[in-house]
């Protein structure tokens, strides 16, 4: 059902291997584009780019976006990208100290978005040359079957859930593990303050959260949408969109429903941007990829395919989106120093007061 879905292995697509004639590619130039594993769009838009820029597209699909930040710049001395797709909020500055990144002054650099890619950054929310190209975010999703079966009230905040009546309702992912689980921590980090961020977690250790270590393994295995003891998980604001998209009965109504709490809100940029010391033959080509993603069809699909709402400001909305995944009013996240300076000692304050 969900976007983040991880891959260890390092994966190269090439539309031509998938079904496209392969004399239409005879003098194409090769277009190498890194991206995580959840990159997903329709292969008709893909082979249509291919038809329209001339070029045959390699795409690196490098595991999760820290993975592919890694290869970035494990590589830059002889880049294995042109283009990378999918670096985040967090991982920006990463990047960009490292210098593996090139700017980009296109049109779609010089258009308002709808989220930016870094603090401070303009209306076009450009920042470190990365251009944003979707949105999304991560909080809690609640089984409302459940709930109204139980007459339990939803929590109304964080310190609810650590309460005795809602013991034993909340499964998470491993921060250390998990995209979506590092988020949420995160979240309560810059929705609480750290200490009582931590305190909190130790609240809750105590009140029975269950700690698994993905995405796949709470939504369906531990919460009780799909057949486990936890009603509460965490998840994304797509997720119940998800479900009526992806239901065999064409439900309306969306089972799930998102759980906005102040500290429970984490918001994930991601952007596309030029790979320094990439092949000066596909500059241009990995140009016209940077303003295909941010494009009126693209921006369309990627809400079906890959979850995210798209960051062209005045995009339309899917309809499916628009009816069942709701924005939050706001949102906690770290400053990205922060992330950059803090987070590996979040992740080793969390294990010891949750885990050990």
């Amino acid at each position: 059902m969900q976007r983040r879905f991880f891959s260890a292995a390092l994966v190269s697509v090439s539309l031509a291997a998938l079904g496209a004639a392969p004399a239409a590619f005879a003098q194409a130039v090769p277009l190498r584009v890194l991206s995580h594993g959840s990159f997903d769009l329709p292969k008709g838009l893909l082979a249509q780019f291919e038809k329209d820029a001339g070029v045959q597209l390699q795409i690196v699909k490098a595991g999760d976006a820290g993975e592919m930040v890694n290869k970035l710049i494990l590589t830059r001395a002889r880049p294995i990208a042109d283009v990378v797709y999918g670096i985040d909020n967090t991982l920006l500055p990463r990047a960009a100290a490292a210098r593996v990144l090139d700017g980009y002054s296109g049109p779609a650099s010089q258009r308002a978005a709808a989220a930016a890619m870094a603090d401070g950054a303009d209306k076009t929310g450009v920042a470190h040359g990365v251009v944003p190209v979707d949105y999304g975010y991560v909080n809690l999703n609640i089984d409302k079957a459940w709930f109204a079966r139980k007459g339990l009230a939803l929590p109304t905040s964080l310190a609810d859930l650590a309460q005795p009546a809602y013991a034993k309702l909340l499964v998470v992912q491993n921060p250390a593990t998990s995209s979506p689980g590092q988020a949420f921590l995160f979240a309560t980090i810059a929705g609480l303050g750290e200490e009582a961020a931590f305190q909190w977690w130790a609240q809750m250790r105590r009140n029975g959260v269950k700690v698994v270590k993905g995405w796949t393994e709470a939504y369906y295995t531990e919460f009780t949408r799909n057949g486990g003891t936890r009603p509460i998980v965490v998840s994304y604001a797509s997720s119940p969109a998800a479900e009526v998209f992806y239901s065999k009965d064409k439900i309306t109504e969306s089972p799930t429903a998102n759980l906005f709490l102040k500290g429970g809100v984490f918001r994930q940029v991601e952007g596309v941007a030029l790979v320094r010391g990439g092949n000066p033959a596909a500059r241009e080509a990995a140009g016209r990829f940077i303003e295909f993603l941010r494009s009126g069809p693209v921006q369309q699909a990627l809400q079906t395919t890959m979850w995210m709402f798209p960051a062209e400001a005045g995009a339309a909305r899917a309809d499916v989106m628009q009816q069942h995944a709701s924005e939050p009013a706001a949102f906690d996240s770290p400053s990205a120093d922060q992330l950059q300076t803090q987070g590996k000692r979040w992740l080793q304050r969390w294990t010891r007061v949750v885990l050990k």
